[in-house]
């Protein structure tokens, strides 16, 4: 919510690094940048933000920044009512920066934990990157300039990278930003290949001898062995060393579900799409993948539905715009067909292969052919129509002399050749078998453990649930701490000499609640017995609810009536 125009680099870099931190929380559901930011600057009704996301809980702030301090304040609201479960503000020296991220990282989940039952959280969610405040305020600059993805903003973004690393020459994610960048310029063509990834290997090889823990590391693997070399593997190997730093790595997942769209695997990659969905369901990147699956099963009318969704995420998503076409073509659509190519590129290559699907007799230009058979290796397009034309008509030697040359490439236009349809008629050509032999099976493909039964084995077996129950029992009903407003899960974790994580996991395994409905329960009742004790005939509702240790008016109200179904004014009435 800030509106600190000349320091939104900066909010929006803190916004990251507390999302990224808090997907950190096995079994949390945190929604990814990109959703998230779809509703910053906007003023939309919290429930509708709710329903968009699918979540039943927003986290919404602001930032600050001012010289050398910085403040921030923070509230969890509930979608349904708006309540506010947890609210604070905190105003510290910038250079406790990254202490500062982690206490309101830790807070949230704390929270989280309180409210809706048991997660297991780590004593940091972010360790410091750098040593240097001003690194890291150059290095949020690039970020925002990278997370525009044009030439222009990536060149832009390696110069603040590298300023960054000017002042700390240890700053591992700076290297590893910079390799990505350069990759990105090379795979685009907007910087020559070997020089860019040269430039490229030159930072990962600096970044790996400062730390490979960083996502990041496994993640640099992933672009070279997939898209670079073909080697699935490997690809699917390094892929899963991201997953295992963070189940929800956006760029992971999609890697994933990229992997099993060129295997052929659908099922797991809907798997995976649906996982990308789930934790960033308004990208339009991430419904185009799920449009790209339907399309290669051959559920056109899926695809297409999926791919106008896409399109109205991101109207210049351009290899939308191109599935589109040719779902339209495959479902015979001549009008939309002819109203969707209309002030585009290639349009006479498009109305060709529209023609060979639907009307078939139809010849291909001779000027398409002679351009074809010229064409140099640096003249590609983003979708080989070349290819998928030649396939459809009397030049299938051409076609398949064409793929083949891309394949030996390694082209990423012609990675998933052997689910695209349009190229089903070359499949009987020998040869084409052997033109790239996958060396992963679905065999491999191996479930991990659910996160959930990884977290909670090892925290207490049954035995000790009943033993610290009996001794949690017997803390609640001789000390009443109940009664102190700001009774917290660490309090009586400390009380119990236990760790958090061990408390929660047992008041949510022995009763089934969560940290705040088990106190509110013990608060509850004793309203009940003061409310109705003469003595205290003279006190207000709310007086009486503040004696019990409720401390918020709205808390006290909305957890009566869900556990008891009534109002306290007309529990009241009926039990006086």
């Amino acid at each position: 919510m800030s509106n600190d125009i000349d320091n939104e680099y900066f909010c929006d870099g803190i916004t990251e690094e507390i999302i990224n931190a808090l997907t950190k929380v096995n079994g949390l559901k945190v929604i990814a940048r990109t959703s998230s930011f779809a509703f910053k600057g906007k003023d939309i009704d919290i429930r509708d933000i709710g329903k968009q996301l699918n979540v039943n809980t927003i986290l919404e702030g602001s930032i600050k920044k001012s010289q050398d301090r910085v403040r921030i304040t923070a509230q969890l609201i509930a979608v349904t009512d708006g309540t506010h479960y947890w609210s604070k503000r905190f105003d510290r020296e910038l250079i406790d920066i990254f202490d500062l991220e982690d206490e309101i990282s830790l807070a949230i989940a704390d929270e989280m934990r309180n409210n809706f039952g048991h997660f297991e959280v780590q004593n940091h969610l972010i360790k410091q990157p750098t040593s240097s405040i001003d690194a890291y305020q150059l290095f949020l600059k690039g970020r925002s300039l990278q997370l525009q993805w044009t030439p222009e903003s990536l060149n832009q973004a390696i110069d603040f990278y590298n300023q960054a690393i000017a002042f700390d020459k240890n700053y591992a994610k700076a290297y590893y930003a910079n390799l990505q960048c350069y990759g990105l310029l090379a795979m685009w063509g907007y910087m020559p290949y070997k020089e860019a990834m040269n430039l490229a290997i030159q930072n990962l090889l600096i970044a790996k001898e400062i730390d490979t823990s960083l996502p990041e590391y496994p993640l640099s693997f992933v672009g070279k062995f997939f898209w670079e070399e073909w080697d699935f593997k490997n690809a699917y190997i390094h892929i899963n060393k991201v997953l295992e730093i963070n189940p929800n790595h956006i760029d992971g997942l999609e890697a994933m579900a990229e992997l099993c769209i060129a295997l052929g695997f659908f099922d797991t990659a809907l798997e995976y799409a649906n996982t990308l969905l789930d934790v960033d369901p308004l990208s339009a990147n991430n419904h185009y993948t799920l449009a790209h699956i339907y399309y290669y099963q051959g559920q056109f009318e899926k695809a297409l539905e999926t791919v106008n969704y896409t399109l109205t995420l991101n109207p210049q998503l351009e290899l939308a715009h191109h599935l589109k076409c040719f779902c339209l073509i495959w479902l015979n659509r001549g009008e939309e067909f002819e109203a969707l190519i209309q002030n585009t590129s290639l349009q006479a290559e498009k109305r060709t292969l529209f023609q060979l699907i639907n009307d078939k007799a139809i010849k291909v230009p001779d000027e398409m052919i002679e351009k074809w058979s010229l064409s140099t290796e640096k003249e590609t397009m983003l979708v080989p129509y070349d290819v998928f034309i030649l396939s459809n008509s009397n030049h299938k030697d051409l076609a398949f002399s064409h793929l083949q040359n891309m394949v030996s490439q390694r082209r990423g236009q012609i990675i998933n050749y052997r689910q695209e349809p349009f190229i089903q008629s070359l499949h009987n050509i020998e040869g084409f078998s052997k033109l790239h032999e996958s060396n992963l099976v679905i065999e491999d493909f191996k479930p991990s453990q659910d996160a959930e039964e990884k977290q909670s084995s090892s925290i207490l077996d049954s035995g000790q649930v009943e033993t610290l129950k009996e001794e949690l029992l017997s803390y609640f009903t001789e000390e009443e701490p109940f009664l102190n407003p700001q009774l917290s899960l660490k309090f009586v974790a400390d009380v119990l000499e236990l760790n958090t994580n061990k408390v929660s996991y047992l008041i949510n395994k022995a009763f089934h609640l969560n940290f705040n409905d088990f106190v509110n329960s013990y608060r509850l009742n004793h309203f009940k017995s003061i409310a109705l004790d003469p003595k205290n005939a003279h006190l207000t509702i709310l007086g009486l609810a503040y004696d019990s240790g409720f401390n918020s008016k709205s808390v006290f109200n909305t957890y009566f009536k869900k556990a008891e179904g009534i109002t306290p004014k007309a529990w009241l009435k009926a039990n006086a």
